[in-house]
């Protein structure tokens, strides 16, 4: 770890910081009341105050209720950024609490709110507290899950929910440099136990940094891999943007296309690479199904039965099945229903399932 990692943070490089958000209407700060977020409040009032004029600046904490402490540490980022001329919500996550997932589901309804207490307050943007330690986390956990090149690029310093900007300004930030600004400003900090947790799998592989620190996997280097793999990312989806095009001239007075059906011509789109045959399918089936995302490990099943069955004997035999157009793969995935048919490849909304009290209405059961 450098000197500057253990240094605070100027004024000017928290300008620096901020500086693309000087236009906004108003800002929300997610701000939980650990070092991270209550560094980014800091900053962001004393960025404020440096300007004549600037977006207004809302603090939001969520209450998940699931420690009895976090009551308590809303009420001291409300005293916090009632000191810095700042106005706060606390808002709170009700209902039931799922026994496995929590947190993913937490993560879920945190983003909820604080999009909903945007909208409320007229911002155009919602700034998290995200570091680059958070990102090497992220490196690792999709990486043990097996994500493709998309998920290795970890998160984007800019993303839209909802019709907001999810800004992560600390992303290149470490947390040590945040933890030192704090001390240098005597501003006190919670210390959320759950970060240790290792019953969640985040605190686990968090345990396990100083171990590929020692063999030159710090933090610093697992964010620049996550960014050679966001540019990769990046590269082939421009690629598959050009194989749409292409796919779409090869249609060109061809085969009618039917409005909420994406269709394909076989051997054209088996000509393609494999990461791209791979995103347009996933695509299509993420924009016409209605079971949400589409997992990567069951698309790359259905592209191996695709390839199969285009490049196939049965293919090249199944001329009397291109002409009746009956199905030589026929296959639902996310609430997509995917076929080959008469040489093409057709991705459309499947039929919704139906529920066991409506089969049975439909058998006259009780």
């Amino acid at each position: 770890m450098s000197d500057e990692d253990n240094s605070p943070i100027s004024a000017r490089a928290a300008r620096q910081l901020f500086a693309g958000l000087k236009a906004a209407p108003a800002l929300v700060l997610a701000v939980s009341g650990g070092p991270d977020s209550v560094a980014l409040m800091w900053l962001a009032a004393r960025w404020r105050r440096s300007l004549t004029r600037g977006p207004e600046l809302t603090v939001v904490t969520v209450d998940h209720g699931l420690r009895s402490e976090a009551a308590r540490e809303a009420r001291e980022v409300k005293r916090l950024a009632t000191e810095l001329g700042l106005a706060h919500r606390t808002l709170h996550w009700r209902g039931a609490k799922p026994k496995t997932g929590l947190p993913a589901a937490a993560r879920e309804a945190r983003y909820r709110l604080l999009m909903k207490a945007a909208h409320s307050a007229g911002a155009s943007h919602v700034l998290t507290a995200h570091t680059r330690d958070d990102q090497a986390e992220t490196l690792l956990m999709r990486l043990v899950r097996g994500s493709g090149i998309a998920g290795l690029s970890a998160m984007a310093r800019l993303t839209t929910r909802d019709g907001i900007v999810l800004v992560r300004p600390l992303l290149d930030v470490p947390k040590s440099q945040l933890i030192a600004t704090l001390k240098r400003a005597g501003i006190g900090f919670a210390d959320d136990p759950t970060n240790r947790d290792a019953t969640f799998t985040r605190p686990r592989l968090r345990a396990l940094l100083p171990q590929l620190a020692a063999e030159g996997g710090d933090a610093r280097t697992l964010v620049r891999l996550s960014a050679r793999l966001a540019r990769a990312n990046a590269a082939v989806e421009v690629l598959t943007d050009g194989a749409e095009r292409f796919l779409a001239l090869r249609d060109r007075g061809g085969a009618p296309h039917r409005v909420g059906v994406r269709s394909f011509e076989a051997t054209a789109f088996a000509s393609l690479p494999e990461e791209v045959r791979l995103r347009l399918l996933l695509r299509a089936i993420d924009a016409l199904g209605h079971e949400g995302p589409a997992e990567l490990g069951k698309v790359e099943a259905l592209l191996a039965a695709l390839d199969q069955a285009v490049h196939s004997q049965a293919v090249a035999r199944g001329a009397r099945a291109r002409a009746n157009g009956r199905p030589i793969l026929k296959q639902t995935l996310a609430g997509a229903l995917i076929s080959l048919a008469g040489g093409r490849i057709h991705i459309a909304p499947a039929p919704a399932r139906r529920s066991k009290g409506d089969s049975k209405a439909a058998r006259g059961g009780p």
